[in-house]
This record gives C-alpha cells, structure tokens and sequence, in this order.
C-alpha cells in the first residue's frame, strides 16, 4: 500500500440493506476508502469511522443479530468509533425509539428517544431546506423518515425541521433523520471526514 492510500480514512459502511453505495460514492469522493460491513469477519478491518445508512431498521437489526455482527459493533461505537447514522441508522444509534416493535435491540449509544415513521409511509417523503449547526442551509430529503422527540442535555443539537430535531451530535456520533447521500451536497460527508481527522 502507497503513503498516500495510507492516509486515505478507512470507512466501514453496514452494508445488509438499505442506501449505502451512495454514502460510498460520496465519501469515495472526498478521498476515503470504503469498506463494506455485510458479515462479521469484515468488522476486522481497521476502521476509522463507521456509516450506519437509511433502509428499514427492523430488517437491519435482525440481520445484525443473526450474523453475529451487533455486539462487535456496538462495541466499537461505545468505544469511541465515529459514526455517521442517516434515517434508519439513527434508529439503530438511538437508546430508545417510538413505535419500535422490534424484538432486536438497538446499540443504543445515542442518548437520544426517536420516533420511527414520524412524518408517515412513502407517500409522506419529501424535501426542504434547514440550517445546519456550523454549515448554514444544507439540502434535506426525508423518506419514511424518524425525528427526535427528545435528547438528553449533552446532546448537541444541530438542525430542527418544523421544530422537530433532525440531526444531532453526540461525541464521536452524528445522526440525521434525512439523507444527505440522496444529494450533491458534500459538505455532511465532509464534516464526518473531519471530525475522523481531528
């Protein structure tokens, strides 16, 4: 491996279902290398930073749970691996979550309470724009997607949509209930990169 491949931040990204070759196109782009999370022995790679993607939560926990892959990776995010969680992958971070009916647990690191499916089923998708805490106004696209509907007071609040909380940060840990992936806007993926590095 080259010097300059061995700087290249290594980025795992959970990789059972849901919308992850975009965070990969775009992180691609910014210069990290991909890493894709589908089973457990993939968790060996040394990581510096972890991308949890929008997709259906409960499906997601479920097959965390039967590859063996939750208690390594909830592990590795308690132990202070940077993440970055979009729509579902916030409901997988968040310590607890309304109208959760799944049996598999979340890694609950985010202390913050989601509510899945806040703003309805597909038909309730749509896309605005909001300011983002240190960024300005930033791009939103929301499918099926949760908000937050509380956190805890050492969570850093950096973006409300119609007065519900959209995205967060807690320590090394980013949620968003939207989909920055969906978009051209780089400047998210950037920050998560940057955060990596500092």
């Amino acid at each position: 491996m080259s010097a300059q491949a061995a700087k290249k931040p290594q980025i795992g990204v959970l990789a059972l279902q849901g919308a992850f070759i975009e965070h990969e196109k775009m992180l691609q782009s910014l210069g990290a290398t991909c890493h894709e999370l589908r089973e457990k022995s993939d968790l060996a790679a040394p990581l510096d930073g972890l991308v949890l993607p929008g997709g259906e939560s409960t499906t997601q926990k479920k097959l965390l749970s039967d590859l063996g892959m939750y208690e390594p990776l909830r592990e590795k995010i308690a132990d202070g691996l940077p993440v970055l969680a979009t729509c579902a992958g916030l409901i997988l971070l968040a310590r607890s979550a309304t109208r959760d009916k799944c049996p598999y647990p979340s890694f609950g690191t985010l202390p913050v309470r989601v509510r899945r499916n806040a703003y309805g089923r597909q038909l309730g998708s749509f896309s605005t724009k909001g300011e983002i805490k240190g960024l300005g106004d930033f791009p939103m696209r929301f499918i099926r997607a949760p908000f937050i509907e509380e956190a805890a007071p050492e969570v850093d609040v950096l973006a409300r949509v119609d007065g519900n909380i959209v995205a967060v940060r807690y320590g090394q840990q980013i949620g968003l209930a939207f989909h920055p992936e969906l978009g051209t806007d780089t400047r998210l993926h950037a920050a998560f990169l940057s955060m990596i590095a500092s």
